[in-house]
């Protein structure tokens, strides 16, 4: 089969009259886009036909000789309940089409419908294959718990569990050609991911990488589509657009929450149709590219104050993943302080240093707003002053010290308002003590940082509490 086949699956047409067979095959190969067909005018070949080839849509004409449509149907839905099934008849007869659906057909259309309406039935149907293979390629991975291309994650440094079902997600949607939309906060790592879903397709073209924030219309549309020559003044030669280099590809859009409503409106087409126009031109180009979307917004509540557009939210929904926080996957740490401080120590042609034991309770302690990106960050500077022996804890301090005075600056927010019984202040002091050790690793040197107490005050305090806990047994 070609690469660029359309569906990846087969759509067999049944009928036993040839010029309505070359019809219907020009019909969906013109206007439909449909490429990959298979003919047959002899009902009797029907069930090998199935056996011998990956086909998931089949048209089916009624009334034909040796078998009939209705015999064929029930023989499909018994041994291939997976394969929909449209059924063409030359008689607009209702008593038949609702026996047909009853018997498992998709849809039924009399052989003078419009040729719109039945184009769209085979869209739909082939929606509905692609949307049931794609749900047993989750369920088998999710079972399976097996990753058939672990190489392809490799630069995504993790052992967590809930980035690893995200492979295996990955992996199980990488035929479809939906859009995927990635969802993380700044820094988690959504182009690592962008790049996964793009090995995965395993498209002979490249991938595009189109960071939208601050374009405005003129100027997305420009840079996504191109533009022809004399589209506007200065525009000497046409030029293509991402769009086009990506072609067999992926096109990554980037903070996709930050694109204009009229862009909005150009990008919907691309992904609904499938074509788009070059600015200055009136004829349409076509597009195989697979698109990826990532933004660090509520895309919902976008949707919900009318900023970002409902349908093109729902478009973008096919295929979604959010990457976790790093705060949420903490376990990943050790592993990422490994990565860096061998990267760093690389770029900067450095050895690489060893790192104190108690580094990564510190960086435990701390809630990373800046995620993986400002780890990297934290570790490449500290490496850069770096001149011997053991690495200093100096940097990471002094930037932990930082990050939590600028949260707290950020975030005033009461925990206890929405107490319906506050808890007395030894109780509350208890739980700040607790949640200062837990996140310290049970280091008492850090927890008392964390609470901005020295250390002999927390380890007084603790014992206090031993004291009382064993006088009240």
């Amino acid at each position: 089969m070609n690469e660029t086949s359309y569906p990846e699956f087969s759509i067999l047409m049944v009928d036993d009259e040839l010029p309505w067979l070359r019809s219907l095959g020009m019909t969906l190969e013109g206007q439909g886009g449909f490429t990959n067909l298979i003919s047959c005018n002899d009902s009797r070949e029907v069930m090998s036909l199935l056996a011998e080839n990956d086909i998931g849509v089949v048209l089916l004409d009624l009334t034909m000789p040796h078998i009939g449509g209705e015999e064929i149907l029930q023989r499909i839905n018994e041994e291939y309940p997976e394969v929909q099934v449209i059924i063409l008849s030359g008689m607009n007869q209702v008593e038949t089409a609702v026996g047909c659906m009853r018997q498992g057909a998709f849809d039924y259309f009399v052989k003078t419908v419009e040729e719109e309406r039945l184009l769209d039935g085979v869209r739909r149907a082939v929606s509905m294959v692609r949307l049931q293979r794609e749900n047993h390629a989750i369920r088998r991975r999710l079972f399976g718990r097996q990753l058939e291309h672990p190489e392809v994650f490799d630069h995504i440094i993790t052992r967590h569990p809930s980035m690893l079902a995200i492979f295996g997600y990955l992996e199980s949607i990488a035929a479809s050609r939906q859009p995927v939309l990635i969802l993380g906060e700044s820094g988690v790592g959504k182009e690592l991911v962008a790049r996964a879903v793009h090995q995965l397709s395993r498209g002979s073209g490249e991938q595009v990488n189109v960071n939208v924030a601050g374009l405005d219309d003129n100027v997305f549309a420009d840079t996504l589509f191109g533009h022809v020559r004399g589209a506007y003044t200065g525009a000497d030669r046409d030029r293509p657009g991402m769009i086009e280099k990506a072609a067999d590809g992926t096109l990554f859009l980037d903070e996709i929450g930050d694109l204009s409503p009229a862009s909005q409106v150009k990008l919907l087409r691309l992904i609904q149709e499938g074509e788009y126009y070059p600015l200055g031109s009136d004829i349409p180009r076509q597009s195989n590219a697979r698109i990826v979307c990532a933004t660090n917004q509520d895309l919902a509540a976008k949707v919900a104050d009318r900023s970002f557009r409902k349908d093109l939210f729902y478009r973008l929904h096919a295929h979604q993943v959010r990457i976790p926080p790093l705060r949420e996957r903490l376990e990943d740490l050790p592993l990422l302080l490994e990565h860096f401080l061998e990267r760093a120590a690389q770029e900067l042609e450095k050895a690489v240093p060893t790192p104190p034991p108690e580094l990564v309770s510190l960086l435990m302690s701390y809630s990373f707003p800046g995620n993986v990106r400002e780890l990297e960050a934290m570790v490449h500077d500290a490496v850069s002053r770096h001149e011997g022996g053991v690495l200093s804890m100096a940097v990471f301090r002094e930037r932990i010290g930082q990050g939590r005075q600028e949260g707290r600056q950020l975030d005033r927010q009461n925990i206890f308002a929405g107490l319906a019984e506050l808890p007395t202040l030894s109780e509350a002091a208890d739980l700040l003590v607790d949640a200062a050790l837990q996140r310290a690793g049970n280091n008492q040197t850090l927890a008392a940082r964390l609470l901005g107490i020295s250390q002999p005050a927390l380890s007084k305090r603790l014992r206090q509490r031993r004291q009382q806990q064993e006088e009240g047994a």
